[in-house]
């Protein structure tokens, strides 16, 4: 198959070697979602247990085998009283563990969003074997990214197997795994989302039609150096010519340079696409590379996105520099989602109460303030916790 990196020094001008530039404001994104992983793990914890209660004596050996450390489980739930409340049993009288009644709202919407989104989850997984150049994917990478795109925990089930006019499922002889195959590939849906943003800036800006055609939206962080040469070298490759993620290439010729060309235009076309496709257009790099194969991206994939830094965010916080999340610039503004969607902003209400500090005045999280400039639809009792904790 086709392979980026092979001739990338060759076939564009754009330096092959770039020294990643930090934006804080999308690692402050992960710094939060790190917080928001930890209260994930230990509410699947409690979920777990009868009745949805932990005893409190069992805490420490319990939370040990999810990754917390001695006698931090106590502290961490003191930590997060909104989502996580201790009580002494009337009858037993001893102390459990339970989840807070807003932490028990939380699930219930987050569940109710899902099921009411189905339809644009198909919408999406149609796109997204479209965008493999087989037509399939592999069962297992799907159910990996399952969150990211917006799917249910039984997404085989309920969008798949339901929908068998769209989906088939079948084990591929060669490697004994599960495999999703589109069965209707419907052109209609073969639009990239940076087509229809090209179109809203020509209507908005009335640009001139050359300049973009096959241009992208760049922003690049703050402290990136752009000289001379580099912005000619930028202003030439978004005039490129390239194939859109969602044509069949396998007719092409593509042992000519122009045609190398294209396809590594092509690999940042099909990233962009696949990052859209997600709830909070962001995925983790490891998930990305899943799709390698699929999807003809390049083998060096952290190397190429840090080529295009104007249009990908690699960010290394959240997990001790392990974890490597890539966030699409346009759809973000000050870390915050321009155009958020229901299911971004279920999810995001767990944040709002894992940032909520048991201290008032002055010692509120910085991240509580960040959280409430998102204008969320709150009910009453929301908003006067809210107040109570930035104006108290």
């Amino acid at each position: 198959s086709f392979t980026v990196a092979r001739s990338m020094s060759q076939s564009t001008s754009i330096p092959k070697k770039q020294i990643r530039v930090r934006d804080h404001a999308f690692d402050d994104v992960m710094e939060i979602e790190k917080k928001v992983r930890k209260v994930l793990k230990f509410r699947e914890l409690i979920l777990s247990c009868p009745n949805g209660m932990l005893p409190y004596a069992r805490l420490d050996a319990l939370s040990r085998r999810i990754g917390f450390k001695q006698l931090e489980a106590g502290r961490f739930i003191i930590r997060h009283p909104h989502v996580f409340e201790v009580f002494e049993h009337p009858v037993q009288r001893i102390l459990y563990c339970r989840l807070t009644r807003k932490a028990i709202s939380q699930i219930e919407l987050e569940n109710e969003v899902l099921l009411r989104q189905i339809p644009d989850a198909v919408t999406r997984m149609r796109k997204l074997l479209m965008l493999s150049k087989t037509g399939r994917i592999r069962l297992e990478h799907v159910r990996i990214a399952r969150k990211e795109f917006g799917l249910p925990d039984d997404f085989e089930h309920s969008v798949i197997l339901k929908h068998p006019q769209f989906f088939r499922l079948f084990d591929a002889e060669e490697t004994r795994n599960k495999y999703i195959e589109s069965v209707d590939a419907d052109r209609s849906l073969a639009v990239c989302e940076i087509e229809r943003a090209r179109e809203r800036e020509y209507r908005d800006k009335g640009m001139d039609a050359e300049d973009v055609r096959f241009s992208f939206l760049v922003n690049f962080p703050p402290g990136f150096k752009i000289g001379k040469y580099y912005k000619i070298a930028v202003w030439k490759w978004q005039r490129l010519p390239y194939w859109s993620p969602y044509e069949n290439v396998s007719g092409y010729d593509l042992r000519s340079l122009e045609a190398q060309r294209r396809m590594e235009k092509r690999a940042v076309a099909m990233i962009h696409e696949l990052l859209t496709l997600t709830v909070e257009n962001k995925m983790s790099l490891e998930r990305i590379a899943h799709f390698r194969m699929a999807m003809d991206l390049p083998n060096k994939l952290k190397e190429f996105l840090l080529q295009h830094q104007g249009i990908f965010y690699i960010s290394t916080r959240g997990n001790q520099g392990r974890l490597h999340t890539v966030f699409l610039r346009e759809s973000y503004r000050k870390g915050e989602l321009l155009l958020p969607n229901e299911l971004y902003l279920a999810r995001r209400k767990l944040g709002q109460l894992a940032v909520m500090s048991s201290r008032r005045a002055g010692l509120v999280d910085r991240e509580l303030t960040r959280f409430n400039r998102n204008p969320f639809q709150e009910d009453d009792e929301w908003r006067s916790v809210e107040r109570q904790y930035l104006d108290n």
